[in-house]
């Protein structure tokens, strides 16, 4: 019997290769702009500032549409993958040619490290960029501090609201931090299913084909019901999944009631950040450091893609050192069959995922290009009237927005 022996971790369902992959990045992208507009509009009578914060946010105009770029070409290798890779691998083992998989498998790989390391460069300019940004806020603080040394102390309104905004930030950090905690104990429970998994693999050729091919938890645990593997199995599998479920329902629930207190904490900053304009001092730059927050997000979230496809390389250079080299594929007919099934089986997988990327990349598309239209104008050049209307259109976006999740009854692996 031939086996593919896996030595990489598939990557878990909750990371990058879900639904949850496009949710994050299009209410985080959407925020950044946002946040960019209200803080335009909020330094309308500070030219110096302004300046600043116009160069920052076509910065982050960029940086989208170059994140565009990655994401399209992780479209293209999903593709590949499907409609080139695949079928070649299928034709290899039915003509008995381990020598032109390798070769295939080879030319894969090479597609897969052009994005690893454009991806990984992607990491780099978000990270600086933050940077960036954390220094602009500091301009903003400075110039505050500087104006207001020329106003008297602040008043009791500006006071209280202060101290709401206080409570509100300890809340969210306590639950930001539960739901962390909560993160933490599924990738655990990740790990102990992919344990499951190897174990699986090991004793059945075709199932270690299909896993080899697709690093990713979901659609596994499905082929380990399907396939009937041994009761135990079976069980553990269950039981693991019953245990993902309910850690990734808390999951939901907290991230609802963090979003809950982010939209009342930006709700409140607007409100006195429009008390402070009124006083003629400049607002707290609250709203870039929600800039940063969200930038992080997305890089974050760019920090997982690189992973999955560092994965993917890996388990692909296991395929081809482990199942071609050497072996004579043609005196097992029952690994040639299983091996075409697998192979098919996943390519509906991967295409899947290239329909992911591919919202991703609507997504960065749409937030570098007609989102930052506001920056074509001097928003001190606005009258009263507009400038109102202007910042509580944006008031009213902000609040509306909300992170698309998936009800608590959701498993949290999906087949």
């Amino acid at each position: 019997m031939l086996h593919i022996f896996l030595k990489s971790e598939v990557v878990p369902a909750t990371s990058v290769w879900s639904s949850g992959f496009v949710e994050e990045l299009l209410p985080s992208s959407q925020q950044v702009c946002l946040l960019y507009h209200i803080s335009y509009l909020c330094l309308a009578k500070f030219p110096k500032l302004e300046r600043l914060l116009r160069i920052r946010a076509v910065e982050t105009q960029l940086l989208f549409g170059s994140s565009e770029a990655v994401l399209l070409k992780c479209v293209g290798t999903s593709q590949n993958l499907v409609s080139s890779l695949f079928p070649m691998l299928i034709r290899a083992v039915e003509k008995n040619k381990p020598v032109l998989a390798i070769k295939y498998l080879e030319k894969a790989g090479t597609w897969i490290n052009e994005i690893i390391h454009d991806v990984e460069k992607m990491v780099d300019r978000y990270d600086t960029h933050n940077k960036d940004v954390a220094t602009t806020t500091s301009d903003v603080i400075t110039e505050k501090k500087e104006t207001e040394k020329q106003l008297s102390q602040l008043t009791k309104e500006i006071e209280v609201m202060t101290e709401e905004i206080k409570k509100l930030e300890e809340e969210l950090n306590k639950t930001t931090a539960q739901l962390t905690e909560t993160e933490q104990k599924i990738d655990a429970k990740n790990r102990e299913l992919q344990d499951v998994v190897r174990d699986a693999a090991a004793k059945s050729s075709g199932f270690s084909i299909f896993a080899s091919i697709v690093p990713v938890i979901g659609p596994i645990v499905k082929s380990i019901y399907d396939r009937a593997t041994s009761p135990e199995v079976a069980a553990k599998t269950k039981a693991l999944e019953a245990e993902l479920n309910q850690l990734t329902a808390e999951k939901i629930s907290l991230k609802q009631k963090e979003w809950n207190l982010q939209v009342q904490a930006i709700d409140l900053r607007m409100k006195l950040a429009k008390v402070q304009i009124d006083k003629g001092t400049i607002p707290e730059p609250t709203h870039l450091g929600e800039v940063q927050y969200f930038l992080s997000k997305i890089q974050k979230i760019l920090v997982h893609l690189k992973g999955f496809w560092e994965n993917v390389y890996s388990l692909l250079g296991n395929m081809k050192d482990k199942t071609f080299v050497g072996e004579d594929l043609i005196e097992e007919p029952e690994f040639k069959e299983e091996f075409v099934m697998s192979i098919q089986a996943a390519s509906k997988v991967w295409e899947g995922f290239g329909l992911s990327c591919g919202k991703a990349v609507q997504i960065f598309r749409v937030q570098s290009k007609d989102a930052y239209s506001f920056l074509e104008i001097d928003p001190s050049s606005l009258s009263d009237d507009v400038w109102q209307k202007e910042y509580d259109s944006v008031k009213e976006k902000l609040q509306e927005l909300k992170i698309t999740v998936d009800p608590p009854s959701t498993p949290a692996i999906q087949n």
